[in-house]
């Protein structure tokens, strides 16, 4: 077989992360249509994801956060957006670049999506703080060019969070 040096997994991976920008844009702007909600999986760690360092602790490789009742602030760019959920009774402001996103489900209709995400270098390293404005600014890493290292990762069954 051929060698694939166009990378139709990279840009099918762009294409669908697109299909989750549409839909949260349609969201930011007119709000959750009926009994749609989503569940959204991303990699805590991965360039430019900005969250409290004390829901780093708790959540140090991924989190799956829900936008269902109770979100505000919802904003979307090209890159990725930002989302006001409430923990433990304290407001967050998280900025997810859709690039750390592993998965996206919405359960009123049984839609959903998984993402390779690039192994971020250093996994040990601490992450970026939410007040660097460098950081902040900076575009999400490029997808890499090679296959994910199968070492330490999770793959995530989106079944447990269908309805029964």
């Amino acid at each position: 077989m051929a060698e694939d040096l166009i990378r139709y997994d990279i840009l099918a991976q762009e294409a669908l992360r697109g299909v989750v920008r549409k839909v949260l844009s349609e969201v930011a702007r007119t709000g959750l249509p009926g009994e749609h909600h989503f569940f959204i999986s991303f990699v805590t760690k991965a360039p430019g994801v900005r969250m409290s360092q004390r829901l780093v602790e708790q959540y140090d490789k991924e989190m799956t956060i829900v936008l269902q009742n109770q979100f505000g602030a919802l904003r979307v760019t090209e890159t990725g957006f930002e989302v006001e959920l409430s923990f433990d009774g304290r407001p967050e402001l998280l900025a997810i670049p859709f690039s750390a996103i592993k998965g996206f489900f919405d359960p009123s209709v049984q839609f959903g999506l998984q993402f390779d995400v690039e192994r971020v270098a250093g996994d040990e390293a601490e992450p970026a703080e939410a007040d660097s404005a460098d950081e902040a600014a900076a575009p999400p890493a490029p997808a890499k060019t090679a296959a994910p290292e199968a070492q330490g990762e999770k793959v995530v069954s989106l079944d447990s969070f269908r309805k029964k």
